[in-house]
């Protein structure tokens, strides 16, 4: 948790307010932090809301509470964005080894010869042992550019573009981190096979049949939404998600095709807030699009990422999504 730069960050910024805010599995790491932070002198204030990644920056928060710097923990900047507060970030980085995992996992590779790596910003500095291990099997290695993130090989839950770069290079991708969720947006957006090695289990396991029920289930959703008279376009309101423009788009674009659209501005997309609009059919997320493909079940009417939004409005076809992708603009 690098508690030794918390304390030089807080120190070097004269910060008298800090809040600090953390996602869902390092929030019991708050009260220690906040602990450090008093220890210096400065006030602390640990964010209890939910936190989904950099582009969930506690910004108004931290106008309202007056506080004069934000540490976010657990993920790296969005590259060229700025914000009216303060904002220290501290990746939080893996101590496991992740070279058992890693061997499970070529046991899982046997047939692919070029192996496409990614990973989260907890397993980045360590990808170039992993890339020894793979060559030492024999295989063949590519890690795309750090494009629009930072470092090389990186993936976010919604911006896959380092493995959409080198998709037609490899026959495969190995994820290397805890879960399915980066992985199964790895799937989905290159429509290449697909193994995680999770350090935290020590296991290997593929996600292409979980990337396959999913695509049928957005194709299902779809054909609901095709038939939807009246749409809600959803506005994110927190600070990275925030694509009025992207909404602006769709909207005339449900225009053209006889749709009725509304925009809604929201904050938490959740099953209850959209409740509140029984004449709403159907609605178009500008905001996350995870939220959209991870949680469609818990939704009682079918919510559209901007592509599948643009399949509805005849733009582009649903082939076209799929070698697209559903997190491409």
């Amino acid at each position: 948790m690098e508690e030794e730069r918390l304390r030089e960050e807080v120190k070097r910024c004269g910060a008298k307010r800090v809040l600090i805010q953390l996602p869902e599995g390092l929030k019991p790491q708050g009260p220690r932090l906040a602990e450090i932070v008093e220890e210096i002198g400065a006030l602390p204030i640990v964010s209890a809301d939910p936190c989904y990644g950099a582009c969930d920056l506690a910004v108004q928060e931290a106008q309202n509470l007056e506080a004069d710097l934000v540490v976010h923990f657990g993920h790296s900047p969005i590259i060229g964005k700025s914000e009216g507060v303060p904002i220290i970030y501290i990746e939080a980085k893996s101590t496991l080894p992740l070279k058992p995992a890693v061997l499970k996992a070529l046991l899982l590779l046997k047939a692919r010869k070029r192996i496409g790596l990614v990973t989260t910003v907890q397993h980045a500095d360590h990808l170039d042992e992993v890339r020894k291990t793979l060559l030492d099997a024999g295989k063949s290695v590519v890690v795309g550019d750090a494009g629009r993130l930072n470092c090389a090989g990186q993936v976010t839950g919604c911006d896959y573009s380092n493995s959409c770069a080198v998709a037609k290079a490899v026959d495969a991708f190995l994820f290397v981190g805890g879960g399915r969720f980066h992985a199964i947006g790895v799937a989905l957006a290159t429509s290449k096979p697909t193994v995680v090695a999770d350090p935290y289990e020590v296991r290997a396991y593929r996600v292409d049949c979980d990337a396959e029920r999913m695509r049928k289930q957005r194709w299902a959703c779809l054909q609901e939404a095709a038939r939807a008279e009246s749409f809600g376009i959803l506005v994110g309101l927190k600070s990275g998600q925030n694509r009025l423009e992207k909404a602006l788009h769709i909207r005339v674009k449900l225009h053209h095709v006889g749709k009725k659209p509304t925009l809604l501005a929201i904050r938490e997309v959740t099953p209850e807030s959209l409740m509140q609009y029984p004449t709403i059919d159907a609605y178009v997320n500008t905001a996350c699009p995870r939220i959209s493909l991870d949680d469609a079940s818990k939704f009682q009417k079918p919510v559209l990422t901007v592509n599948e939004a643009l399949v509805v409005a005849g733009e582009i076809t649903w082939e076209q999504l799929l070698r697209k992708g559903w997190f491409a603009d």
